[in-house]
């Protein structure tokens, strides 16, 4: 079965495109994905900025024509904490749907958790024992922990890098001046208040191996010496506490502008960085992990597995 994931993610709309079956490794056909920042696109009124509501539309349009050229045999479209949380949310997809005739379903934050989770677990596989999973978004931090495929515990806190890009640092992409100190210090103390909830409830559920996914932890651990990304899928890659405190140690010095420069790091994240470096540096310490396995399944993958898991055998 030739199956398409269309991801609309708070940083970019992604299409995922794979060759599988039930119980059989999905290999991916074909990628493509566009960078739109829709977490920096939300107006003070809570709703997504036409702009951005355009780009989305357009996007999605491109989208569906190649995985109509790709013969895929269905489409499995959905949208995360970006267009989950726009205040205009049904007007925006009403608008993609008249406009592309796909139908985006919006996960909860729950759900990307869980998803995300199946992924992480599916990797490690049952000797992983009982996971702690972290994935941090463009809008959105998730947390997960458990033994089985379905997690004990799955919450989604509004911690993503592109959110608090856009709501506490007030960081211009084009700035050449580093945020102030006392900003990434009020930054600090806003996550750790929203943190302190879920701590305790993770602590109870407990873990035996903890787990990063998504793009802000995998460009962390790679400034923190870990493998690139032509060292091949396979490559264990790992993030400790005290490489990340020193990642983030110097970014918080560099201006916005130039962080592109560093090595891993892509151009339409760059500017997100230090959010998702101050909150990743938080969540290790208040949960007292001290180093991190590097997942390269996360959301994407644990839909196509989902999916997967329901067709009939082969």
């Amino acid at each position: 079965m030739r199956l398409g994931v269309l991801d609309v993610g708070s940083n970019t709309v992604h299409l995922l495109v794979v060759d599988a079956h039930r119980g059989a490794h999905p290999w991916p056909a074909h990628s493509e994905k566009s960078v739109l920042r829709l977490a920096e696109q939300i107006g003070p009124d809570g709703a997504l900025r036409e702009v951005g509501a355009d780009a989305l539309v357009t996007a999605v349009g491109a989208a569906r024509t190649s995985a109509t050229g790709l013969a895929v045999d269905e489409l499995i479209a959905f949208a995360t904490s970006a267009v989950r949380d726009a205040a205009n949310a049904p007007e925006v997809l009403a608008r993609v749907r008249d406009s592309t005739g796909v139908r985006l379903e919006v996960l909860s934050g729950a759900d990307e958790a869980r998803m995300t989770f199946l992924a992480v677990r599916r990797w490690f596989g049952w000797s992983a024992g009982r996971l702690l999973v972290l994935d941090i978004g463009g809008g959105s931090l998730e947390i997960a922990a458990g033994i089985d495929e379905d997690p004990d515990a799955a919450v989604s806190l509004p911690l993503g890098a592109g959110r608090l890009t856009r709501d506490r640092l007030g960081v211009d992409p084009e700035s050449t001046l580093p945020p102030a100190p006392e900003t990434v210090e009020e930054l600090r103390q806003y996550v750790e208040s929203v943190l302190d909830p879920v701590v305790e409830l993770m602590t109870e559920v407990g873990w035996e191996r903890p787990v990063a996914t998504s793009k802000t932890f995998r460009t962390l651990a790679r400034l923190a010496g870990a493998a690139p990304s032509g060292a091949g899928l396979w490559t264990r890659r790992r993030l400790t506490r005290s490489g990340l405190r020193q990642v983030l140690g110097f970014i918080r010095h560099i201006p916005p502008a130039q962080l592109v420069e560093l090595e891993g790091v892509s151009a339409g994240r760059a500017h997100q960085l230090l959010a998702g470096a101050v909150v990743a540096e938080a969540v290790m310490r208040r949960l007292g992990v001290d180093s991190l396995d590097v997942c390269p399944w996360a959301l994407r993958e644990g839909v196509i597995l989902n999916r997967m898991d329901r067709l009939a055998p082969v």
